[in-house]
């Protein structure tokens, strides 16, 4: 009966409007509360919730002396008010007190919920917490700025999960898994070399992407002792940090404050917080705390009132619907003003619409328009809203000021993840278009035609601004892992170091923006395993001795870095600059891609920049356009800021599997 009942609703039947008779007809004609007091304002004198469920019979408001613990020490009913609202007003000081609201849907109570735009959460987030949340913050907390890129192309991105970072033995850090791990100075692996924080400013990277760190539901906080991993793409309470890494998770203090310390201990390193968001789905649809107050609203269901499914994970939100939108949109405003958070990856972002996500785009304008945004431009199944009004790749040039992931480069360099051939780095040919369609951010560039495209049959961007570029990242097998899969008939070892190192080359210095798995610096494997979203520590746990025993990987890494933040020309911000300065040339070998930036592109120091890589398997003599270069990339090593060589030419060689870089030997090496 409880299902038949929720289908009925989804598909807006026979519901009763809330302040008439009407009835209403489709999820369109449900009233919208454009007020910014959902669903607690507290104050030391009284504390007054509002909770938006236009088509309840009765809401009852429960509160609680524990967030998990006992029965309600009181239950107000809730009335009716303004846009389907409802309303209660309780005197005096709440705070340390817990509550839920429960809604009435003809004859049958649903289960307690803690309400969707909740802030704090006792353990295991099943209630809400009421808190001071003057009294979350750390000291000097006030002064804590945004750390924010001029252009968004001047960013380095470093993708990693909490526990990940520091939960190897080898990290020597003592917060082990939490976020206060991001706190800790003078941490050092075995060897003596930096981990932690230290090893992030070392590397160069512009900011930290954490992996979801909102509170998710498949980890028991009660059971930490358990040891439970997941990568936390199973959306909860998406206004609260997640509790498992916090130190007490029992405390709904702790986890605010404690987010508060890492996001001001990077920030005091210079390092910008991006958070990865799953506003897309929910762990569960029929019991969600979205669906407990409004059954069916905030999803998208099929024409046979089966849920839609483009998420993969059994639901998927339906961010058109007015109030989905406004979630949407005040929870990453709520991130970003009260957790001072610098860009938001929107997880498989083709599902959400256009409209929504320019409207979070403007939102967060208003906050600070350098904010980042990015996602995936793809769904994982197909969904019931029209292509053209979702946030697919394709559709970026509609998006305002935010990106998309290229699975072009990616595919393009280490191999297609649907099959096992390998790719251009590791010496698979036909691909230099496809290369230099990557170089060039996926426009409609010259010298580039649609041969041979890898995930798309035609340029999709409009700028280098609206591409992520990336190889390997927490889905899927990662770099070192991929490389060793499909490596060609007797590559060795050696040679697998080689692909890595051309392909991150690739990656830096093509235009867009630069995406980093962490752990790939120090040549991380996660022991061939494909989807280790649930996988122990012990394949997922970066091993900081391998930045010793791969330190020449970790040195070129830190180099390429520092090559791309000292020159501008690998970071242009407009089509317009690229055509100018970016220019594609033939160098008569095959699996070869070259191209100059010339007249100091982008305000570079340099004049002229020849960038060439050699997708073979062997050395290749090429000849240079004419002029004295000076070298300061070639053969799997790297030096920034003093040149390697010098040559004149007219011939010379490129290393088997690497790339070489230089600039007219008249420019100053900076």
């Amino acid at each position: 009966m409880k299902k038949l009942l929720f289908i009925v609703l989804a598909i807006g039947l026979l519901a009763s409007c809330n302040q008439s008779s009407k009835k209403i007809q489709s999820f369109e004609e449900y009233p919208v509360y454009n007020g910014d007091d959902l669903e607690l304002t507290y104050s030391s004198h009284n504390s007054k919730f509002r909770v938006w469920s236009p088509t309840a019979d009765e809401v009852k408001l429960l509160l609680f002396n524990s967030g998990s613990e006992g029965s309600a020490y009181e239950m107000k009913d809730m009335r009716r008010s303004k846009n389907g609202t409802w309303v209660a007003n309780v005197k005096g000081d709440l705070k340390g007190k817990f509550y839920t609201f429960q809604v009435k849907m003809g004859e049958q109570w649903l289960d307690e919920t803690p309400g969707m735009w909740v802030k704090a959460v006792g353990i295991n987030g099943k209630r809400a917490a009421i808190i001071d949340m003057a009294e979350t913050n750390p000291e000097g907390w006030e002064n804590d700025k945004h750390v924010l890129p001029e252009n968004v192309t001047d960013a380095v991105i470093y993708e990693v999960h909490m526990r990940d970072f520091s939960i190897s033995p080898t990290s020597g850090i003592k917060n082990k898994g939490k976020f206060l791990a991001f706190t800790e100075k003078g941490t050092k692996n075995t060897a003596g070399q930096a981990t932690g924080i230290d090893h992030l400013k070392e590397l160069g990277v512009t900011h930290v992407h954490l992996l979801p760190s909102y509170d998710f539901a498949s980890i028991d906080e009660a059971k930490l002792d358990e040891n439970k991993y997941n990568w936390g793409y199973d959306p909860q309470n998406y206004n609260v940090p997640e509790g498992s890494y916090s130190t007490d998770p029992e405390n709904p203090v702790s986890r605010i404050k404690e987010f508060k310390q890492m996001v001001q201990s990077l920030h005091n390193e210079g390092i910008g917080v991006i958070m990865d968001v799953v506003y897309n789905h929910t762990y569960v649809g029929e019991n969600s705390h979205l669906n407990l107050l409004v059954p069916g609203y905030f999803y998208r269901f099929n024409a046979d009132s089966t849920w839609s499914n483009a998420s993969g994970c059994g639901n998927e939100t339906a961010s058109e619907r007015a109030m989905m939108r406004k979630f949407i949109v005040e929870s990453v405003v709520h991130w970003a003003k009260e957790y001072h958070v610098d860009g938001f990856r929107f997880d498989l972002m083709g599902i959400h619409d256009i409209e929504t996500m320019n409207a979070i785009r403007a939102a967060l304008d208003k906050v600070d328009p350098r904010i980042i945004i990015y996602g995936e431009g793809w769904t994982a199944a197909a969904s019931p809203l029209d292509e053209e009004k979702r946030a697919l790749k394709k559709n970026v040039s509609q998006l305002n000021g935010i990106a998309v992931f290229s699975d072009d480069i990616r595919d393009v360099l280490k191999g297609n993840w649907t099959n096992e051939f390998p790719g251009f780095v590791a010496g698979r040919d036909s691909l230099e278009n496809a290369v230099k369609f990557s170089v060039a951010a996926s426009t409609v560039f010259p010298d580039v035609t649609n041969e041979r495209l890898v995930h798309t049959d035609k340029p999709y961007a409009t700028s280098p601004t609206q591409i992520i570029n990336y190889v390997s990242c927490h889905d899927d097998m990662c770099l070192v892992d991929a490389l060793r899969k499909r490596r060609p008939g007797g590559a060795t070892e050696a040679e697998i170091q080689k692909f890595n190192k051309l392909a991150q080359t690739i990656v830096f210095t093509s235009q867009g923006v630069p995406f980093v798995f962490a752990g790939e610096e120090v040549y991380r494997d996660k022991k061939g395993v494909n989807n280790t979203y649930e996988s122990p520590d012990s394949i997922n746990q970066i091993n900081w001795n391998n930045k010793t025993t791969y330190n020449d990987i970790f040195t070129y890494y830190q180099g390429l870095i520092a090559l791309r933040k000292a020159h501008p020309a690998f970071r242009m911000t407009s089509l317009e600059m690229m055509k100018k300065h970016l220019k594609f040339i033939e160098l008569g070998v095959r699996n070869v891609v070259a191209f100059t930036l010339s007249d100091n592109a982008n305000g570079d120091s340099w004049k002229e920049i020849l960038v060439i890589y050699n997708g073979n398997r062997r050395n290749v003599s090429v000849e240079l356009p004419e002029g004295e270069w000076s070298v300061v990339c070639h053969d799997g090593k790297i030096s920034p800021a003093t040149s390697l060589f010098t040559i004149s030419g007219p011939r010379f060689i490129v290393g088997a599997s690497s790339a070489s870089v230089m600039f007219g030997s008249g420019d100053t090496p900076k």
